[in-house]
């Protein structure tokens, strides 16, 4: 066994953590690896085990978190159910008159979608394939078009039913309900900045986004008002289903994750679009996806049992709370490094990794727990659409039609406005918190 100072067995595991994503392993790899070796090095082979063991053990029979295969399989299946084209289309004939309609139809559908997909993989390809075409097709910017598909389609990991915050919650040890009634309104306020900036964008430079022809959008009221109303109901369903029985006390994030995955089968069902077929490939997606997530959860869970064995995660507050500035100088810097961190990890190392680590700080610090967790999330919007490690960048990039040609560089010239307006919203949270927590003040608390 090696000693080690907890200063230096902190910044050797963080460094090899970064080097080895830097050189493209899997997290779960490089952070499994890592809990071995510096396990085995620092404590010996049976206590590194029994630390080891005892931590991924309790990851995988944690009980919220079997919340995560039921709303990915809810959110995959409903994928196949039609509803988005329906929204979209709906929708289509109401804002095509408006300039820059198009690309707000495309925020307003990722924000349904968000209240009951969940997973911005399902989010951004559908709006990739059915949004993106009409958008360039008309005349659209690629890059305003891109950009619209990218942040709309990651308010699916902020507004609940999210699976960012079913991982959350147990790393913070937060109510995961609680979690979802707070990111409501930040989701909701994020999607309104997106729309406010394409609106003005769109008047500001009229031939970034033209207005549909009349005769497309030639519909009678009767006849659009229906259409409207027909394919906002399931959705509105489906969210009632799951997060009213949450709110009102009635059920669990973990079983209304399987009632949600019912009323999605159902809702497939409803428009003739499941068949076995169907349900081999959202059962395969879900494992899929679980797998990764477990995978990843158990690894970093074990690198941080090793981590806080060795001191790592006092050296580190200490280091933090050292920091000039105050309460909200240090604040200013756990935001900043979260920022960074989403621009080279998976969003899942950072939530396994770092919010164990943080947690006590914003404790230390004063902060309402569940206003300070919401505020990571938020900032966790960033990385999705940040490359080199932007999920929807990558997302949109693969289902686009090639005969679009959107390139990587409209894509990422598209999206950096809206991460512009996630620090602007990041800005709102902080000077009115109420926005978060008023909302999860409101549940009647049955569990």
């Amino acid at each position: 066994m090696i000693d080690l100072s907890p200063e230096m067995t902190a910044a050797v595991m963080l460094a090899v953590v970064f080097i080895g994503v830097m050189l493209g392993f899997p997290l779960a790899f490089v952070i499994g690896g890592i809990a071995v070796t510096m396990g085995i090095l620092l404590f010996g082979p049976a206590l590194a085990t029994d630390i080891m063991y005892r931590r991924a053990y309790s990851l995988l029979s944690n009980y919220i978190l079997l919340a995560v295969p039921g709303f990915i399989f809810m959110g995959v299946m409903l994928g196949y159910s039609g509803i988005t084209e329906k929204m979209f289309s709906a929708l289509y004939v109401w804002l095509g008159g408006f300039r820059g309609g198009l690309a707000v139809v495309t925020i307003l559908v990722g924000t349904i979608m968000a209240a009951t997909v969940g997973i911005i993989g399902a989010s951004v390809t559908a709006l990739a394939i059915i949004a993106l075409p009409e958008m360039v097709k008309r005349g659209y910017s690629k890059s305003l078009a891109s950009g619209a598909v990218c942040a709309g389609g990651t308010l699916g990991i902020l507004i609940p039913p999210s699976i960012m915050l079913v991982v959350y919650g147990p790393m913070a040890a937060l109510s995961v309900g609680k979690l979802f009634f707070a990111a409501f309104i930040p989701g909701f306020i994020l999607s309104g900045l997106y729309i406010t900036y394409i609106t003005i964008y769109s008047f500001a430079k009229p031939q970034v986004a033209p207005v549909v022809a009349p005769e497309e959008r030639a519909v009678p009221l009767l006849k659009k008002t229906a259409d409207l109303f027909i394919s906002l109901v399931p959705p509105a369903i489906l969210i009632m289903a799951v997060l009213g029985s949450i709110f009102m006390g009635i059920a669990t994030p973990t079983e209304a994750a399987g009632v949600g995955a019912l009323a999605a089968t159902l809702l497939a069902v409803a428009h003739r679009r499941f068949n076995l077929q169907v349900l081999k490939e959202a059962a395969r997606e879900t494992l899929v996806v679980s797998g990764m997530v477990m995978a990843i959860g158990a690894m970093a869970f074990a690198f941080v049992g090793v981590f806080m064995r060795a001191g790592g995660g006092d050296a580190v507050k200490e280091i933090i709370l050292a920091a000039p500035g105050g309460k909200w100088g240090i604040f200013a810097i756990v935001m900043f490094v979260v920022f960074m961190l989403g621009y080279f990890i998976d969003w899942l190392g950072i939530l396994f990794i770092v919010v164990p680590i943080i947690t006590p700080v914003g404790d230390a610090l004063g902060f309402d727990p569940l206003w300070f967790a919401m505020m990571i999330c938020v900032n966790l919007q960033t990385s999705f659409m940040t490359p080199p490690f932007a999920y929807a960048i990558f997302y949109l990039k693969g289902a686009a039609d090639p005969s679009l040609g959107i390139t990587a560089g409209d894509i990422i010239r598209g999206v950096f406005p809206f991460v512009f307006l996630i620090l602007i919203a990041l800005g709102l949270l902080v000077a009115f918190p109420q926005l978060i927590l008023w909302l999860p003040g409101q549940m009647i608390k049955a569990f």
